[in-house]
C-alpha cells in the first residue's frame, strides 16, 4: 500500500502514459556546454533509474542571440543532434522519458546581441537589448520551431517552452517589458501573439504526438506584471493552440522577492497554481520548494496541481522517485535549497552539483566503487565532512567507526539549523542519522578520541572542525560577551546586541537575535514580510504596502573589520536575501571598524588606519562571530607519534561553516580509500 496515492498515479496524455506525477524540472547545470555528451546522458539516465516520470532539460538556445551566455548550447546542427540522441537513447533505455527545454533569454542574454520587445534594460545584465522588427520576430518564432522540430529528430519525447521567469517570451507579454505600439504591442490580445504563434506553430510542425509544455508565469513579482485575468487567458490561449501541459513559473529573475532559497517556506506559491485549476483541461503542473513525496503528495491531494516539478531535489538524491515507491522517503537525501553548488555554480560560470550530494553532474568522475580490500576505517569528527566520508566508506564495503565527543551526529549543523530560514537543516541531519544507522556504522558518540584509541585502525581520517577565532579585543572576558555557539545553543541574550563578524556567521545570528517564531514555517506571515498578495488583486502579485515584516525582538548592530559593504561575500543568489532581511528588520550593518575594547556599557570602535572617531556603541551583549581556526590537535597528536592520517573539512581549513566543501572532501577522500 503506498502512501502516496495520488504522487504516483500514472497521468494519460492521450498519446502517451506518464507512469507517475513528478516532473524534474528544468535546471542549467552546465553540462551541456563540456560537450561531453557521455556524461550528460549519464546524468540525466541516471535519474531515469530513479524513476521519474519525465524530465526537461537546462536551456537550449534557438538561436545564437538568444542564449543566455555566449556559447549557450542549443540544437543548430545535425552535429548536435546527433550528440542529444546519446542522451536520449540513454533516457529510454532507463525507462525514462525526456522534454528539451526552448529558452530564449532575450535581455537577460549575458551578451551584446540580446534582443526584446523593447529597448529596455534589465537591471540584471549590463547589455541594454535591442528592440526586434516584424522581421526579426518572425525570426524568433521560427528559430523556436525549428529547435522543436531538432528535438523531436534527437530523440526527445517533448519540448518546454519557456514562457516565464522574465526570459523573452515573458518581455512581451507585460507592460514593464513591452513599449510596443504594433500588433506585437498594446493591449494584451496583442502582447500576448508571440507565445500563442510559438506553440501552435510547432504543435503544427512536430504533429500530434509530441509532448508541448509551456512554461507559464502564474505571478511576476514585479511592478506592472501580468494580472491572474491576463493568466488564465494566455493559459487558455496556449492550450487551444496544441500545449499538452502548462507548468507553473514563479517570479522574473529580477524580482526581489525570494523564490526556491531555503528561508521559502515549503510550496510557497502552490496556491497560486491552483487559481489555474479548472480554467484549462490539460494538466497543470505546480513549482518551487517541494522537497518531499509527503509535500508533493499533500500538493496534489489539495488539489493544486495535477502533477508536480522538482529540479533539485533530484540533484541531491536521483532515486527520489524509486525511495517513495518504497515507503522509505526517510532514506532520501533532502535538497535543503541552500543554492550553494547548484544556482551559485550556474551563476558563477561553474559546473552545477549539490552540497548535500557531490555526486550530482559527476556521475562519471566520482565514481564510488566497491573497495577492493575493506578496512577498518576511523573517522573522527560527526559533522558534515566525518559523516560524508563514513558513509561513502561504508558504502564501498569498508568497516567505519565514527567518534564524536559531542551526544549526537551533525556537528555545526545541529547550530546552523536553529537559524530562521534554515530549517532545512533539521532535515539533513535526520538524514544523515537515518542513512548511518541503515549503514551500520559503529558510533562511538560522548567520546574524545585518543592516540591510542586510533591506532589500531587501517585508515584514520580527522574531521574535527573548527573552534571561533580568538578576536583579541580587550574586554572580551567580560560576562556579556558571548560566542555565537553560546548564543545558538540559548544564552540568555538582552535587548540590544552589538554582534562582531559580518560573514555567514554574522549575518546567521543576526538573524536568530531579531527574528521571533520564523516565518519560513507560516506561509501567511512570509508573504506578508516579502509584500507578496494575491494577483488577482495586483498585478504581479506585489501587495500595494509592499514588505511588512514583524517587528525585530532586539535591537542589533553589526560590525566587520574589513572596509566593504556587510554581506558582500555572501552567496552569490542567496546574499542579497539575507541583507535584505536584515535591512527589512532594522539590523545596522557597519564596516570598516576597529574594535578597541569592550565595557560594562558596550564596546567602543573606530575607523580607519589612523583609529579616528572613537565611539561607544551601547549595549546588553557582544556576540563574536569573528571566525574560526582549525581544530588540529588530534593530527598534531597522531603526526607526533608517526601515525598517517586524512584531515578534512574545518580541521583542514578552517572556512565559514562550508557544508558543501567539507561534504565534496569527504566523500572524494572516500571513494579512494
Amino acid at each position: 500500500m503506498t502512501k502516496y496515492p495520488h504522487l504516483l498515479a500514472p497521468l494519460d496524455l492521450g498519446f502517451v502514459t506518464l507512469k507517475n506525477r513528478v516532473l524534474m524540472g528544468s535546471m542549467h547545470t552546465g553540462l551541456e556546454e563540456t560537450k561531453d555528451w557521455n556524461r550528460v546522458a549519464e546524468f540525466y539516465a541516471t535519474r531515469a533509474r530513479g524513476g521519474v516520470a519525465l524530465m526537461v532539460t537546462g536551456g537550449m538556445a534557438p538561436n545564437k542571440e538568444g542564449g543566455v551566455f555566449p556559447g549557450a548550447a542549443g540544437l543548430f546542427t545535425d552535429q548536435d543532434i546527433a550528440n542529444h540522441r546519446i542522451v536520449t537513447d540513454r533516457v529510454h533505455e532507463a525507462d525514462g522519458k525526456i522534454a528539451m527545454q526552448i529558452l530564449h533569454a532575450g535581455r537577460y542574454a549575458y551578451g551584446p546581441d540580446c534582443v526584446s520587445a523593447s529597448a529596455v534594460k534589465s537591471p540584471i545584465s549590463p547589455f541594454p537589448p535591442k528592440e526586434i522588427d516584424e522581421d526579426g520576430i518572425e525570426k524568433q518564432i521560427s528559430d523556436f520551431v525549428t529547435a522543436a522540430t531538432r528535438a523531436k529528430e534527437a530523440g526527445y519525447d517533448g519540448v518546454e517552452v519557456m514562457g516565464s521567469e522574465g526570459y523573452f517570451i515573458n518581455q512581451f507579454l507585460v507592460l514593464h517589458t513591452n513599449k510596443r505600439t504594433d500588433r506585437w504591442g498594446g493591449d494584451y490580445e496583442n502582447r500576448m501573439r508571440l507565445p500563442v504563434e510559438i506553440v501552435r506553430r510547432i504543435r503544427k510542425a512536430v504533429g500530434p504526438d509530441f509532448i508541448i509544455i509551456y512554461r507559464l508565469s502564474m505571478i511576476d513579482l514585479i511592478p506592472n506584471g501580468s494580472s491572474f485575468e491576463e493568466v488564465i487567458q494566455l493559459a487558455k490561449a496556449v492550450e487551444a493552440a496544441g500545449a499538452t501541459i502548462i507548468n507553473t513559473g514563479i517570479g522574473w529573475h529580477e524580482a526581489r522577492i525570494p523564490t526556491i532559497a531555503t528561508s521559502v517556506p515549503r510550496r510557497a506559491f502552490s496556491w497560486v497554481t491552483k487559481k489555474l485549476m479548472g480554467h484549462v483541461n490539460i494538466p497543470v503542473i505546480t513549482s518551487n520548494r517541494i522537497n518531499t513525496p509527503d509535500v508533493a503528495e499533500e500538493v496534489l491531494a489539495d488539489g493544486c496541481a495535477d502533477m508536480v516539478s522538482m529540479a533539485r531535489p533530484f540533484l541531491a538524491d536521483p532515486n527520489f522517485v524509486a525511495k517513495a515507491v518504497a515507503n522509505r522517503a526517510e532514506t532520501i537525501a533532502p535538497c535543503i535549497a541552500c543554492n550553494q553548488a547548484c544556482l551559485d555554480h550556474t551563476f558563477g560560470g561553474k559546473l552545477s552539483s549539490c552540497l548535500v550530494n557531490p555526486r550530482a553532474c559527476f556521475e562519471t568522475e566520482l565514481v564510488v566503487a566497491p573497495a577492493s580490500e575493506a578496512k577498518t576505517i576511523a573517522v573522527v569528527g560527526a559533522g558534515p565532512a566525518g559523516l560524508s566520508t563514513a558513509l561513502t566508506a561504508a558504502e564501498r564495503g569498508h568497516k567505519v567507526t565514527i567518534f564524536d565527543r559531542s551526544d549526537r551526529l551533525g556537528g555545526q549543523l545541529n547550530l546552523a539549523k536553529q537559524v530562521p530560514g534554515k530549517e532545512e537543516f533539521h532535515g539533513l541531519v535526520d538524514w544523515f542519522e537515518t542513512a548511518v544507522a541503515d549503514a551500520e556504522i559503529e558510533l562511538r558518540l560522548n567520546e574524545t578520541a585518543t592516540v591510542d584509541a586510533l591506532q589500531s585502525f587501517d585508515e584514520v581520517v580527522i574531521a574535527t572542525g573548527v573552534v571561533p577565532r580568538d578576536p583579541e579585543i580587550e574586554g572580551q572576558d567580560l560576562p556579556q560577551v558571548l560566542s555565537y555557539i553560546d548564543v545558538l545553543r540559548g544564552a540568555d541574550v538582552g535587548k540590544k546586541v552589538v554582534v562582531i563578524g559580518a560573514g555567514g556567521i554574522g549575518f546567521d545570528v543576526s538573524e536568530f537575535l531579531v527574528t521571533g517564531d520564523s516565518p519560513t514555517v507560516n506561509l501567511p506571515e512570509w508573504l506578508r514580510e516579502w509584500g507578496v498578495t494575491d494577483p488577482s488583486d495586483q498585478r504581479g502579485g506585489l501587495a500595494p504596502e509592499g514588505p511588512q515584516p514583524d517587528a525585530p525582538i532586539r535591537d542589533v548592530t553589526l560590525l566587520q573589520r574589513k572596509a566593504e559593504k556587510p554581506g558582500r561575500r555572501l552567496g552569490k543568489t542567496t546574499g542579497w536575501i539575507h541583507r535584505a532581511t536584515l535591512q527589512m528588520k532594522g539590523v545596522t550593518m557597519k564596516g570598516g571598524v576597529n574594535y578597541e575594547r569592550i565595557t560594562p556599557e558596550g564596546i567602543w570602535v573606530s575607523t580607519g588606519e589612523a583609529r579616528e572617531n572613537p565611539t561607544l556603541i551601547p549595549c546588553d551583549n557582544v556576540v563574536l562571530c569573528a571566525g574560526q581556526v582549525s581544530e588540529r590537535s588530534l593530527a598534531d597528536a597522531l603526526e607526533a607519534e608517526g601515525i598517517p592520517c586524512h584531515v578534512i573539512g574545518g580541521a583542514d581549513v578552517a572556512a565559514e561553516l562550508d557544508a558543501k566543501r567539507a561534504i565534496d572532501q569527504g566523500t572524494r577522500l572516500a571513494a579512494t580509500l
